[in-house]
């Protein structure tokens, strides 16, 4: 072979070895490394529920050949200062090699009980510090809405604790997934019929519903560099069957109606749920 075409063929095998490399590199969560999720109730629900997003960060680096070990650190109701005060319990103490914050919703929901923005700025910044100092890489997520609409009181009042996180993420060079821009993009291109409900993330304005953790889990895909045609392939992994969402209806039925449909399910060797969820399979496969 002439030296010529022995050249342009090593070029050509260096290009596509630094190329893969580039690529590998893309992805800023490593296999094998461990991720703390510390947050309220969204995050908390986020792990226990089968399609929380929590799980669907996980299964989604899975699905592109990265394998994480997950610390749960959500607990329903926290503010700023009480995930402050379990940092090192929860977090420091399992040594990750990541944490997300989720932090925000309950400071301001949770009105004369919540945290004022100065606090709130204080708390915060010395979890990231305390994160950073331990040798935690830190993930901010930017709070989601207070219900489904940009311009009530409760967003409004939200919208600078959203700043501040975005202003400290560039400070402390942290990683930022801009939850609250992505759920409001969301929320204002949802069909018009879905739209109305005031539930096209959430199921009770609050708390997310499968699309809505979806959305949060694309968000922090993304941010931890995922590309398009990874987050694709994440998105085809969350949609197989055995990654379910558990849902908890509440109908308002009389004494005579549920004995009718307790009939009805007891024809079919049923339970009252198990016909349920049986009546809505049918109507989704419809």
């Amino acid at each position: 072979m002439m030296p010529s075409m022995i050249r342009l063929m090593l070029s050509i095998l260096v290009v596509c070895i630094s190329i893969s490399q580039l690529h590998a590199q893309d992805i800023q969560v490593k296999d094998g490394q461990t991720i703390a999720f510390l947050g309220d109730s969204i995050t908390q629900f986020g792990a226990h529920s089968g399609c929380g997003y929590v799980r669907l960060v996980d299964y989604g680096l899975k699905a592109n050949g990265i394998e994480i070990k997950r610390v749960n650190a959500g607990i329903s109701g926290h503010k700023s200062n009480q995930m402050l005060e379990r940092l090192e319990k929860d977090v420091l103490s399992k040594k990750p090699d990541w944490l997300t914050l989720s932090c925000g919703v309950n400071d301001v929901w949770h009105g004369k009980r919540g945290v004022n923005l100065q606090d709130y700025k204080t708390n915060i910044t010395k979890i990231v510090d305390q994160a950073q100092a331990a040798g935690i890489k830190v993930m901010i997520l930017t709070s989601t809405m207070i219900r489904e609409q940009a311009d009530n009181d409760l967003n409004k009042k939200l919208a600078p604790y959203n700043d501040f996180l975005r202003e400290l993420a560039k400070q402390k060079n942290c990683l930022l997934a801009d939850l609250n821009r992505d759920m409001l993009v969301m929320v204002n291109t949802a069909p018009d019929a879905v739209g109305k409900t005031g539930l096209v993330a959430t199921r009770d304005g609050v708390h997310m519903n499968p699309l809505g953790d979806e959305m949060m889990a694309k968000g922090i895909l993304r941010s931890f560099g995922l590309s398009d045609t990874q987050l694709a392939k994440a998105q085809q992994a969350w949609r197989n069957d055995k990654y379910k969402s558990r849902m908890q209806m509440f109908i308002n039925l009389s004494i005579e109606d549920y004995a009718k449909l307790q009939a009805a399910a007891a024809d079919k060797n049923m339970t009252v749920e198990a016909y349920v969820s049986d009546l809505v399979d049918q109507q989704i496969v419809k």
